[in-house]
């Protein structure tokens, strides 16, 4: 088992990677050029820049049993049909019965942006969310673990 984390505006990368050590997983840092992001005893993969070619790389190094750490719904939507787990940067876990509303949402979201309307921006991230993510990520390595 690997974790994957799509890190090109992931708030969550040392918080996943931290985790990852405590349990003995390896962990892997997807990106692009303009994003290089490293961390000690860890692997980078860094990919030329350009629509959706980290989340390409990642859906195709990621296997049965892995876990993905995505805010893209497409990209989570790409590896649950590889039958890996994923984790949202608040905890919140993605499944075959979430995605498809999920990606809904994302569809008229983008269809109202580009029509000239305005959606409401992301609040600040708080300690909250980050407890919320790293209880949720201990409680799936536990359970893969043993």
């Amino acid at each position: 088992m690997k974790i994957y984390i799509d890190a090109d505006g992931c708030p969550v990368v040392d918080i996943t990677v931290k985790t990852a050590k405590k349990y003995g997983v390896s962990c892997v840092i997807i990106c692009d050029t303009s994003h290089r992001i490293e961390r000690d005893g860890v692997e980078t993969i860094v990919v030329d820049k350009g629509a959706d070619s980290a989340d390409f790389r990642l859906v195709n190094l990621i296997s049965e049993g892995d876990i993905a750490v995505t805010q893209d719904y497409g990209l989570a939507a790409m590896c649950l049909s590889r039958k890996a787990v994923v984790l949202n940067q608040d905890g919140r876990r993605y499944s075959d019965e979430n995605i498809s509303g999920l990606l809904e949402f994302r569809a008229v979201s983008k269809k109202i942006r580009s029509s000239g309307g305005r959606l409401k921006g992301m609040p600040k991230r708080t300690k909250q969310q980050d407890d919320a993510f790293e209880k949720e990520l201990n409680a799936l390595l536990i359970q893969a673990v043993n």
